[in-house]
């Protein structure tokens, strides 16, 4: 795993800290997003708030994650599953967000719809985000 973390950093030209490896970690072995103050209290004591920042305006830059808005204003981050890269991430996915236990995940089999924009716009970026309850909570309920 240590490895497969360094070569992730070494091929996005970045240098290899205790600190990227322990907040990349927390989204390898994560299947949903993480807010900042998920990602502050799993990395431990040890890496301040502006040290956690920092690194996460790093991972997006370099394409390793991306961002995901919330109703609350807030964004959460997921690991880039796409071929992304510097500047360009090709995460055209739906992102959901449960009301019941605030879950988001990346819904990888769903594509973001297809925007056409009057002429003379050009989109940058369209964020699809669903609100609901997921089949856990569901499930729970039932």
């Amino acid at each position: 795993m240590t490895t497969d973390l360094d070569d992730l950093l070494k091929r996005n030209h970045l240098s290899i800290t205790e600190s990227r490896k322990k907040i990349l970690s927390l989204f390898v072995n994560h299947t949903g997003a993480l807010a900042h103050g998920d990602i502050e209290k799993k990395a431990g004591e040890k890496f301040d708030r502006v040290t956690v920042y920092r690194t996460l305006q790093t991972f997006v830059e370099k394409g390793i994650i991306h961002t995901i808005p919330t109703s609350d204003n807030m964004v959460r981050y997921a690991l880039c599953k796409d071929n992304c890269t510097e500047g360009h991430h090709h995460d055209n996915h739906v992102h959901f967000v449960c009301k019941e236990c605030n879950k988001t995940e990346c819904l990888d089999k769903v594509t973001a719809p297809s925007i056409e924009l009057p002429y003379g716009y050009v989109a940058k970026t369209v964020e699809v985000v669903v609100t609901g309850i997921c089949k856990e909570c569901r499930e729970k309920s039932q």
